[in-house]
């Protein structure tokens, strides 16, 4: 029987505005400005069997992992009525111990029909170094590793759990705040589905549940049959793992056959000493990303996205690593590599459709240290943006976050309220996209001062290997991180951790994308 596709539209942007209420109310109830000023979290919705119908437009490295983390917690936790689940473990169905992600399940007539979930990034949750990205050799270094355990049972705070939590960390109080956040943000999910079922029925909603999935399963098979069938391959290489190997490759074979695409990674390196690790569910959101950014038709984010796509992997390689290899940068530096060699491979099939590789990198920074001013301990996290690759139909953006990052900027006046430091610049490098027929967007510079002891943490790629060009267009510039002491300057590595004196300073100036095309 066809589907009424008026009223498919009008539920797709039902269950899909749920998903938005709850960022919005995450992000206004949040307490670190990770949260509630960069917007660093995703909100979805899922079926009873945990798959994905709708996703907010929020971090696209969350688009086919959260799924994930909701199969974890039915696999492992009986549900009652008023539980959540809390989880960060990697291995799990996390990504990297930050992100910590909360799910609670909707009963309607004392049977689970649907669930919520969101997930957020905790400016820290312990381990080595401030802001839990460390320059880790395994994950314990990285921070306390959540498994799927209760948060909240019958709506009762677990007091213990969440203590435990607190005493890992060295922001408790803007951490307790921020998980009160995301259980407001569930309790909206919950009410807003169960007032859709009451006035729609159950039967209604979950049969345009399911027409919602196979429509956007219908729209990417499209999609992918426009492409020319065939094998299409491409390698890039991350710069290094922050302890002792170089020129990691990541590699993919594409094979394009009438509306199906498998994804072949299997001849990427195996997995490194250092941190640049990545779980298979980063390398699922990553291509997922490119191929979703690939649909014209306005169709929401799910799982029927994702059923003509097949992705293999080789188990212990660095885009499906096995524990206890370390994790923080896998998500979000190896996920932009991963982005860069499937929109590689896919220019070869449709040129005009592809865009010369963007920064490349989330150029991560994590400070942290003793407040004077404010007699606290503090965390600052930020990732800041760059050049966008230029494409068949112009220049790329400038000065923008882009692929698997999706959070807006700290604004400065909020780094400098919240935290002792001081914003000296913050501007566009100039002339650091590649030039071609289209120049490659322009990248960052960002330089902070710093006005107590510190430690900081940078996490950052393309500083030796460049954004490529495609069609002629040249290279984008690779970044630069350089410490200012006493008037001296000194380039860093693309990694790196130090402590840092009152009055130091660092400049972050990241790179510009690739040109598109011979002038």
């Amino acid at each position: 029987m066809a589907v009424d596709p008026i009223k498919l539209e009008v539920f797709k942007n039902k269950i899909s505005s749920i998903a938005e209420e709850m960022g919005i109310v995450l992000q206004k109830t949040a307490y670190s400005p990770n949260i509630k000023e960069r917007r660093d979290f995703s909100c979805g919705i899922f079926n009873e069997n945990g798959e994905l119908v709708a996703q907010a437009a929020h971090i696209p490295v969350h688009l086919g992992s959260m799924s994930d983390s909701v199969k974890s917690a039915i696999e492992n936790i009986t549900f009652e009525e008023g539980d959540m689940v809390v989880l960060n473990d990697p291995y799990k169905g996390g990504t990297h111990l930050p992100d910590v992600t909360l799910i609670a399940p909707v009963f309607i007539d004392g049977k689970i029909r649907f669930y919520v979930a969101n997930r957020a990034h905790h400016s820290d949750i312990g381990g080595v170094s401030a802001g839990s990205m460390p320059l880790s050799t395994s994950i314990y270094q990285e921070g306390l590793i959540i498994p799927p355990v209760k948060l909240l049972s019958n709506g009762k705070i677990n007091k213990e759990i969440l203590e435990i939590i607190k005493s890992n960390v060295r922001t408790p109080e803007e951490r307790d705040g921020d998980f009160h956040a995301q259980i407001s943000a569930n309790l909206t999910g919950v009410k807003r589905l169960r007032e859709l079922v009451k006035n729609y029925t159950l039967n209604k909603v979950t049969y345009f549940m399911n027409e919602i999935l196979n429509y956007s399963e219908r729209v990417m098979r499209k999609t992918i049959g426009e492409i020319p069938d065939g094998v299409y391959y491409f390698e890039d290489f991350m710069d290094d793992d922050g302890i002792d190997r170089k020129d990691i490759k990541i590699s993919v074979r594409i094979e394009i056959k009438e509306d199906e695409a498998t994804i072949d990674f299997s001849e990427t390196d195996l997995q490194s000493t250092g941190s640049i690790n990545a779980v298979k569910s980063i390398t699922k959101s990553s291509v997922y990303y490119v191929f979703r950014a690939l649909v014209d038709e306005d169709i929401p984010t799910n799982e029927g996205c994702f059923r003509p796509i097949k992705i293999l992997t080789k188990r212990g390689t660095v885009v499906d690593c096995l524990p206890p290899a370390p994790v923080s940068a896998g998500n979000v530096e190896t996920s932009q590599r991963i982005v860069d060699v499937v929109l590689g491979a896919l220019s070869k099939a449709v040129p005009d459709k592809i865009p010369a590789a963007s920064q490349g990198t989330m150029n991560n920074i994590a400070i942290g240290g003793y407040d004077p001013f404010r007699n606290r301990y503090y965390t600052y996290y930020e990732t800041i943006g760059g050049g966008m690759g230029a494409f068949s139909g112009g220049n790329g953006e400038s000065a923008v976050q882009s692929h698997m990052t999706n959070t807006l900027n700290t604004p400065v006046e909020a780094i400098e309220y919240n935290y002792p430091l001081r914003v000296l610049r913050y501007g566009v490098r100039r002339n650091s996209g590649g030039n071609g027929l289209y120049k490659g967007g322009d990248g960052i510079i960002r330089e902070i001062e710093f006005l107590t002891d510190s430690e900081i943490t940078v996490i950052s790629e393309r500083r030796r290997i460049p954004p490529y060009g495609l069609f002629g267009g040249e290279s984008g510039r690779t970044g630069k991180n350089i410490i200012i002491k006493d008037g001296s300057e000194k380039n860093m590595k693309g990694k790196f951790t130090i402590k840092l004196s009152k009055g130091d300073k660092i400049r972050i100036e990241t790179p510009g994308g690739g040109g598109f095309g011979s002038v």
